[in-house]
């Protein structure tokens, strides 16, 4: 059994989705690994369901619907569903409700601040960024204000971590702090204002109040996933299956404190 990670898909804005077809997978991970893929999740910024892309949506939902596994998105930045009310919450079996945009294929959302247990893995789901560029966008329209966490979503994840506090797995838009501080700090290209997301200085207290246990994959460490702002140019956002990842997304293994930067050869097993 395996998990599919993906970066930014932007609702396919730079082509990311040849990244992450049927035949692309199949390709680079050969009939084996794909057969054992559950899930998919995109961690932060699908970009679904835009304004005036709803052609957009359709041919990406029809490329998708090739695959049989569910897409599960971590909540971004980018995101409309932030802006909509009233999407339909349906339980997949994964130990809490999902915000669903898409039947066929089925495509939902994972809800901040929520344990959800995936494919074995107790999986902690942050969220969230700021978005940089949002002095040119447009409020409700291509710009939403959850991009932040609300204030309940904050107590309620303090909440849960004063007595669920180990997990295997945190999974989130951005990262605490202290390590998109270190990756900025190794040369990765990203904007001044990043340095002052509210959301990173949420994960980092967040960070400072969980821990790792010994988790599905029989290993007394655990993994913190995170997509960061792509470089230009950048559309191979396909990482990993089975129990290690590989590609453009940053993976902190907190046991040893170590960085594998984004790059299509980075490899960190769980």
């Amino acid at each position: 059994m395996s998990i599919l990670f993906s970066g930014d898909f932007h609702g396919n804005a730079a082509h990311e989705l040849k990244s992450i077809t049927k035949n692309s997978l199949l390709a680079k991970y050969r009939q084996e690994k794909y057969d054992a893929i559950r899930y998919h999740i995109i961690l932060g910024d699908g970009g679904f369901l835009w304004p005036g892309e709803r052609r957009t949506d359709i041919y990406n939902f029809k490329v998708l619907a090739y695959r049989p596994f569910p897409v599960l998105c971590v909540i971004g930045n980018h995101e409309p569903v932030l802006g909509i009310s009233g999407l339909p919450e349906v339980d997949i079996g994964i130990g809490q409700t999902v915000c669903q945009i898409q039947a066929e294929p089925f495509v939902a959302y994972l809800k901040r601040g929520k344990v959800y247990t995936i494919d074995g893995f107790r999986i902690l789901v942050l969220g969230g960024a700021l978005s940089s560029d949002k002095g040119w966008r447009k409020p409700g329209k291509t710009w939403w204000e959850g991009e932040y966490w609300s204030e309940s979503e904050t107590n309620d994840v303090f909440k849960l971590i004063e007595t669920d506090s180990i997990f295997d797995c945190v999974i989130s838009h951005t990262g605490p702090h202290h390590i998109n501080k270190r990756l900025f700090d190794n040369g990765i290209s990203f904007h001044p204002a990043k340095f002052n997301d509210e959301v990173a200085f949420l994960n980092e207290d967040i960070h400072e109040e969980y821990s790792f246990g010994n988790g599905g994959a029989g290993i007394s460490t655990g993994i913190y996933i995170t997509t960061m702002a792509k470089q230009s140019g950048d559309t191979s956002t396909c990482i990993t299956v089975q129990k290690y990842w590989t590609g453009w997304v940053t993976v902190w293994r907190f046991i040893t404190n170590t960085v594998w930067k984004r790059g299509k050869q980075s490899v960190c097993r769980f």
